[in-house]
């Protein structure tokens, strides 16, 4: 608790703060393909933790890592989500998009506890890094559409 806490929160701040600096310099698009792919290697260091003997600097370092993609990913994804809200609606397409990115979590809650008690923890989080690629791949497809969103927001 002390480590997802402490080391937890100092890194998603800075990871949000660095990432929206990195995003301005990048682009939408290129920031997202980073941002996410860091999000997706940071599972595999969980996955390099559960076969690992205990040890609280690896723990401490993966946590921390983690978060700091989370971080950048969070800065990145906030900014997809208000290049695609028509200013007149903002709040409420806003409100709704981001509603409705959260049901993967509600979703995939049960399915993960199973999976968990019955292959591990390793390879849980080995199956969560491939299950992200499919997401980098629908990234690079969009990949026009989100370049034109980055060009109006860019545009005074």
């Amino acid at each position: 608790g002390a480590v997802f806490g402490e080391i937890g929160r100092n890194p998603a701040v800075a990871g949000a703060l660095f990432g929206a600096r990195l995003m301005q310099r990048l682009g939408l698009y290129r920031a997202l393909m980073l941002f996410a792919a860091l999000q997706a290697l940071t599972n595999l260091g969980f996955a390099l933790l559960a076969q690992s003997a205990k040890s609280y600097p690896l723990m401490a370092a993966v946590v921390g890592l983690e978060n700091l993609a989370g971080g950048m990913g969070t800065a990145a994804y906030l900014a997809l989500l208000m290049s695609i809200c028509a200013r007149r609606y903002t709040a409420t397409q806003f409100a709704l998009l981001s509603a409705v990115a959260s049901l993967g979590r509600v979703f995939a809650g049960p399915p993960a506890g199973w999976m968990v008690a019955h292959v591990g923890w390793a390879p849980f989080f080995l199956a969560t890094f491939v299950l992200a690629l499919p997401a980098l791949l629908m990234l690079r497809w969009q990949r026009a559409r989100i370049e034109a969103l980055g060009r109006a927001e860019a545009e005074p």
